[in-house]
C-alpha cells in the first residue's frame, strides 16, 4: 500500500512538472518575453515573483502581475500555475511582461494610427482646399478643358507690360504673373498650365479649348450677356496720349479734344470712352490692335489715341518717339473700370476663378504685382 502511494505521489509530481513545462512552452510559442525583459514593464512585486522560488507567494505575485498587465495570456498562465505553486507564476510574470511589451506596441500602433490619421488630414487639406479656396476649387473637382490641368488664353502678339517678350509662359509681365498666381491658388503648378493664342474679338465670340482668357478685358454689362467674368484683377481708367508737337500737345481739357482726330482699338471700352465722354466732332479711327493705332499716331494720321492708363504709359514710353500722356478722362477713373478674367458663359470655373482673384487682392498679391510690373505710375492728371 505504501508503495502504491509512493508511485501515485511520484506520478502526480511528474504530471505537475509536465503541466508547468507545457505552460512555459506555450508562452514561449506565443512570443512572450523573458522574465528579465518583463521586469521593466512589471511592478516590483512581479520582478520579485520572476526571480523568486516556486512558492505560493510567487504564484500570487505572478497572478497579480497578470491581472494588472494582461487580460488574456497572463491570467490564463497564472491560473494554470497556481494549483501547483510552481514557477509557472514566473511564467505568469512573463505573460504579464508579454502584455507589457504589447502595451508599447499598442502605443506605437496608436501613435502610428494618429500619425496616419494626421497625415490623412494633411492630405485632405492639400487635396481638398487648393490655395484655401475649398475642395470644390481643387484640380480634382474643377471641370477644366483638360482634366487636372489649366489652359489659359491670351492674344498674339502680347505686349508689355502685360507680357514680356511676347511669351506668356515665362511668368513675366503683369498679366502673365497674375495668371500664374491664379493657377497657383487653384492648385495648378506651373507645369500643369498651358497657353493658347486667341484674338481679342475671337475670345468674346467663341470660347473653346481654354479655361479662361487674360487679355485686358474690361468687365461690362454688354459683354456679360455672352461671357462670364471673374472679379476684377486690375482697376483701370482711360487716358489720352499724343506726341510732342501734335495739335493736342499741352491740352488739359476734354473740350479741347472734341475737334481732334482721335483713334482707339476696336471693341474696347477705350473706343466707348471716345464716343461717350469726348464725343468728338469727327468719327474716331478704329484699329485692330494698339500697335497699329500707335503707328497711326506716330505718323500723324491721328492726333490722339485713347487707351487704358497702363497701356498708355507703355506706348508713350516704349513705342512712340516723344510720346506724351495728356491725362485721364474724367468719369472713367471714378467708374473704377476693372479688367477681369474672361470665361465661357456658365463656365464651371468662373466661381473658383473669382475666389482666386479675390484672395490675391485680399492678401496684397495684386497690389504687389501692380507695383512690380506697372510701375505704380498711375498718376496722370485728370482732364477737366
Amino acid at each position: 500500500m505504501a508503495d502504491r502511494r509512493l508511485v501515485l505521489r511520484s506520478a502526480t509530481r511528474t504530471s505537475v512538472a509536465v503541466t508547468a513545462g507545457v505552460a512555459m512552452l506555450l508562452l514561449a510559442a506565443c512570443g512572450s518575453s523573458s522574465p528579465s525583459t518583463a521586469a521593466p514593464g512589471s511592478s516590483p512585486t512581479a520582478q520579485g515573483s520572476a526571480g523568486s522560488a516556486p512558492s505560493a507567494d510567487a504564484s500570487a505575485g505572478g497572478s497579480s502581475t497578470s491581472a494588472a498587465g494582461s487580460d488574456t495570456l497572463g491570467s490564463v498562465t497564472s491560473g494554470t500555475a497556481s494549483p501547483s505553486g510552481s514557477a509557472s507564476s514566473g511564467s505568469a510574470s512573463s505573460g504579464s511582461a508579454s502584455s507589457g511589451a504589447a502595451a508599447p506596441g499598442s502605443a506605437a500602433s496608436g501613435s502610428s494610427g494618429s500619425a496616419s490619421s494626421g497625415s490623412a488630414s494633411a492630405g485632405s487639406a492639400s487635396a481638398g482646399s487648393a490655395g484655401g479656396l475649398g475642395a470644390e476649387c481643387s484640380p480634382a473637382q474643377l471641370k477644366t478643358t483638360t482634366p487636372n490641368a489649366l489652359t489659359i488664353a491670351t492674344s498674339e502678339p502680347a505686349y508689355e507690360p502685360w507680357m514680356v517678350d511676347n511669351d506668356p509662359t515665362n511668368g513675366k509681365g503683369f498679366e502673365s504673373a497674375v495668371a500664374y498666381a491664379v493657377a497657383d491658388r487653384l492648385g495648378y503648378p506651373k507645369d500643369k498650365v498651358s497657353w493658347k493664342r486667341v484674338g481679342f474679338d475671337e475670345a468674346i465670340a467663341k470660347q473653346e479649348g481654354w479655361d479662361f482668357d487674360i487679355n485686358q478685358f474690361s468687365i461690362d454689362d454688354k459683354r456679360k450677356k455672352v461671357v462670364d467674368f471673374s472679379s476684377g484683377y486690375y482697376d483701370v481708367s482711360q487716358t489720352v496720349i499724343t506726341i510732342k508737337g501734335s495739335p493736342l500737345d499741352g491740352v488739359t481739357t476734354v473740350a479741347a479734344l472734341k475737334k481732334a482726330k482721335l483713334g482707339a482699338m476696336n471693341g474696347t471700352t477705350s473706343l466707348d470712352a471716345v464716343n461717350e465722354v469726348i464725343q468728338p466732332a469727327e468719327k474716331p479711327s478704329v484699329f485692330d490692335d494698339n500697335a497699329l493705332a500707335a503707328q497711326a499716331l506716330q505718323s500723324g494720321q491721328i492726333d490722339g489715341l485713347v487707351v487704358d492708363l497702363p497701356t498708355g504709359f507703355y506706348i508713350a514710353n516704349a513705342q512712340l518717339k516723344d510720346g506724351v500722356i495728356l491725362g485721364q478722362l474724367p468719369g472713367t477713373a471714378n467708374k473704377k473700370e476693372q479688367f477681369g478674367l474672361l470665361l465661357a458663359k456658365g463656365s464651371p470655373v468662373t466661381a473658383c476663378a473669382t475666389k482666386a482673384v479675390d484672395a490675391l487682392r485680399a492678401d496684397g498679391t495684386l497690389a504687389k504685382l501692380t507695383k512690380q510690373w506697372l510701375g505704380g505710375k498711375d498718376a496722370a492728371p485728370v482732364l477737366k
